[in-house]
């Protein structure tokens, strides 16, 4: 292997866990700052809802361009779902940085169903850093057995976390309704 190839590998074992690291972080120990004027961020989860479907759509474009023998529209698909991803996360970020996290209030048989897709989400969501990440390093490089190998996985991964993402935002303005209120 490579040492450039090394370096890329460690980089994105680094990031992966930074990324993850963070998120875990802000999700479970950061507050959240003051919010005055309630409200003021609602527009954000919509947005990275919107993101979330973006990034979803591109990713089967991308799969049906590459099952078509079109390898530049499928390269175009999967640098577009890439950076919706992006742009999810950094509206992900920024939301719970200024918000903190939004509890899920809704009681009976829905409660279960949405902390199913949420586990599963998170879980998923971790492993999809590195997947994509080493998808793209072997594009990148030009190593299209390996490229392939690493995105049979990759696809349904970030598939699934991109749909959950939006289900889990779906759930949260649907369901999300205070018994007592």
């Amino acid at each position: 292997m490579p040492v450039s190839t090394r370096h890329a590998i460690v980089a994105i074992i680094v990031l992966s866990v930074v990324i993850n690291a963070f998120l875990f972080w802000l999700i479970y120990f950061h507050t959240g700052g003051a919010d005055p004027q309630e409200g003021r961020f609602a527009w954000i989860p919509a947005m990275n809802a919107g993101f979330n479907a973006l990034s979803a759509i591109f990713v089967v474009s991308g799969l049906v361009f590459i099952h078509s023998g079109r390898r530049r529209e499928h390269g175009l698909m999967m640098l577009c779902a890439t950076v919706a991803s992006a742009a999810f996360l950094a509206g992900y970020i920024v939301y719970h940085s200024l918000h903190g996290d939004t509890p899920f209030l809704a009681g009976g048989w829905i409660r279960p169903v949405y902390f199913t897709i949420l586990i599963t989400h998170i879980v998923f969501s971790i492993l999809v850093v590195p997947l994509v990440l080493s998808t793209l390093l072997c594009a990148a490089t030009r190593r299209w057995q390996q490229h392939r190998a690493i995105a049979r996985w990759t696809y349904p991964v970030w598939l699934y976390v991109s749909v959950t993402g939006v289900l889990v935002f779906l759930f949260l303005r649907l369901f999300n309704v205070d018994a007592g209120a």
